[in-house]
């Protein structure tokens, strides 16, 4: 998918297992650049977990602490992705390997298919493993690594996707 194309509003879904760390961080982040760069009526940006485990709950607490010490506010309520957002969204972004094979498993249609597109093909920092790690079982280096990584994919996802990836 060429993700330069998009219309306005561009509408991204972040993806991770429990819809607890990885992909609402990865939905404040963004919204932060969106809001911080001055166009968050161009865009609509969720997120929602491949499992049921914690429906309505907020992020995790020690992803919110960290998120918060960067100045981003996870507020999110966690959800399960649905085959309505297939449809509903440009792009459906996963953290991990596992991640994207439930999401390809789920679309009807090779165009839905095209819609998923790994978080870790907007990286582009020097890193040893070719996903966002779930940082649920590390300690705090475990989440600051996560943001970092995710930080610098919102960045790339954010230039590709408007004039600012155009001009370079």
């Amino acid at each position: 998918m060429n993700v330069r194309s998009l219309p306005v509003p561009r509408k991204i879904l972040f993806v991770c297992l429990g819809n607890i760390c990885r992909s609402p961080a990865a939905e404040g982040v963004l919204r932060h650049i969106v809001a911080s760069e001055g166009y968050p009526g161009e865009w609509e940006i969720d997120s929602a977990g491949t499992g049921r485990y914690h429906i309505g709950d907020l992020p995790d607490q020690r992803m919110r602490i960290h998120a918060r010490r960067r100045g981003y506010d996870l507020t999110h309520r966690c959800r399960q992705v649905t085959r309505a957002d297939f449809s509903r969204f440009d792009l459906i972004i996963p953290m991990d390997a596992s991640n994207e094979a439930d999401l390809r498993r789920m679309a009807s249609t090779l165009e839905e298919e095209a819609r998923i597109v790994p978080m870790a093909s907007f990286v582009d920092m020097a890193i040893r493993c070719d996903h966002i790690p779930d940082p649920y079982y590390e300690g705090a280096e475990g989440f600051e690594k996560v943001l970092d990584l995710l930080e610098n994919g919102c960045w790339n996802l954010y230039r590709k996707l408007t004039d600012a990836g155009q001009q370079q």
